[in-house]
């Protein structure tokens, strides 16, 4: 089967916006063997998506289309389509009763706006939306089939999840792309690339991708063919690469996070964390309370960002800030057991640092910072470092590390220089 990809909006055409959603269904039809021939990025113009809808309607099997299901005026996949295919449009009755009824379970009356959102392609089947207001469409035209999807991210997942994936499966004679990732904490990419060196030799180079953030890389592992061969060649693949890599590895799916995966060590062991953030602005804290049940095991925390607050809030000694700097070793380390002790947590997150743009002092340049973990015996893990790049960029390193040095001692691991 061959497929395209379509993306509407005159906004992706920008610099503010991404297009995430090709990406999510380059996957999907992926692991499903289809073939994606082409994917386009559209501007809100009915007369362009029109005419790529005919053209590629002739040429594949499946046309997904994202965006433009909205209800202002310059969304018009609708429309596009049904130009496309020499169709019309007629009102869903039962379409727009859905989306009145929820308005009306958020209190409001329906916009009058919306009722456009409940136009629908003559002969097309309607996709109910369960997370938002527009409802997909899937278009049929000679022996291609075309699915209208909300751009919203989530809007569209669930309703991939709800219709094309079973539509795809029960097409599927099997075969596909599959891939498995390794997620890998505070190690560059050239340090990752160096490591897995040999796997390259043993598996192909073209069956392993590394991806690059700031602090974190993704080592994505690919296999073709049956499920059992994809299966086996995976494993096989994934095991040589944790080996290869070693500790840094954080996590195995794509769902997680580092987060995710210092709050599962968390919980296992019944503990609990507390922070005293300068620098970050309370990051680390967003950072871990962004898991779901993460009240199990965060206590609390602290943005101490002047130095009456890490006195007053986490008893830092004003004589120790005078003597050793706001940002030092000795700071971060009382912030932390500073946060411990307050909250009475099992673990204690220091940071104090210079995100930028300006605070550089002599010997700290922008970028310094400082990370203590503290443990209830008294034991205390410090680094002190000099991250490139902007303030959100610093910030995020800063956040990063700190987690991946409180990961390595709820696991065991010796701390990285």
């Amino acid at each position: 089967m061959k497929a395209a990809v379509v993306a509407v909006g005159t906004e992706l055409l920008g610099v503010d916006r991404l297009d995430t959603n090709s990406l999510y269904l380059t996957r999907i039809l992926e692991s499903y063997g289809v073939e994606l021939r082409r994917k386009a990025v559209l501007g809100d113009d009915e007369q362009e998506i029109a005419s790529e809808l005919a053209r590629l309607a002739a040429e594949v099997d499946l046309v997904l289309v994202s965006g433009g299901l909205g209800p202002t005026s310059d969304d018009v996949t609708r429309e596009a389509t049904a130009r496309a295919f020499g169709r019309t449009l007629r009102l869903d009755e039962g379409a727009l009763a859905a989306i009145v009824a929820r308005f009306r379970r958020f209190g409001v009356a329906m916009p009058a706006p919306n009722r456009k959102q409940a136009e629908v392609v003559d002969g097309a089947t309607l996709l109910p939306n369960a997370r938002g207001t527009a409802p997909g469409q899937l278009v049929t035209h000679g022996r291609c089939a075309v699915f209208l999807l909300p751009g919203v991210p989530d809007e569209l997942k669930g309703l991939t999840e709800a219709a094309i994936v079973p539509w795809l499966r029960a097409r599927w004679d099997g075969s596909g792309i599959e891939r498995r990732v390794l997620k890998i904490a505070c190690v560059p990419e050239s340090g990752v690339e160096e490591r897995i060196g040999p796997a390259y030799a043993e598996f192909g180079r073209e069956a392993i991708t590394v991806l690059a953030k700031p602090s974190e890389i993704h080592v994505y592992a690919s296999a073709a063919g049956d499920a059992a061969a994809r299966t086996e060649r995976l494993d096989r693949m994934q095991a040589r690469l944790r080996e290869l890599i070693g500790d840094p590895v954080f996590a195995d799916r794509d769902e997680e996070s580092l987060e995710s995966v210092v709050g599962g060590l968390l919980a296992a062991r019944r503990a609990t964390v507390a922070t005293g953030e300068s620098c970050t602005g309370g990051l680390v804290a967003e950072r871990l309370t962004r898991v779901p049940g993460s009240s199990a095991y965060f206590l609390g925390g602290a943005v101490a960002y002047s130095n009456q607050a890490k006195t007053s809030l986490l008893g830092v000694a004003a004589e120790l800030i005078a003597r050793e700097g706001a940002v030092s070793e000795s700071t971060a380390a009382a912030l932390a057991r500073g946060a411990r002790e307050r909250f009475g947590a099992t673990w204690g997150i220091g940071v104090t640092g210079i995100a930028g743009p300006d605070g550089a002092t002599p010997g700290k340049p922008v970028g310094t910072v400082h990370l203590a973990i503290a443990g209830e015996d008294g034991s205390l893990t410090h680094r002190a470092a000099v991250y490139p790049g902007d303030r959100e960029r610093v910030r995020w390193q800063s956040s990063q590390w700190a987690l991946d040095m409180l990961r390595r001692r709820l696991l065991g691991i010796g701390a990285r220089a």
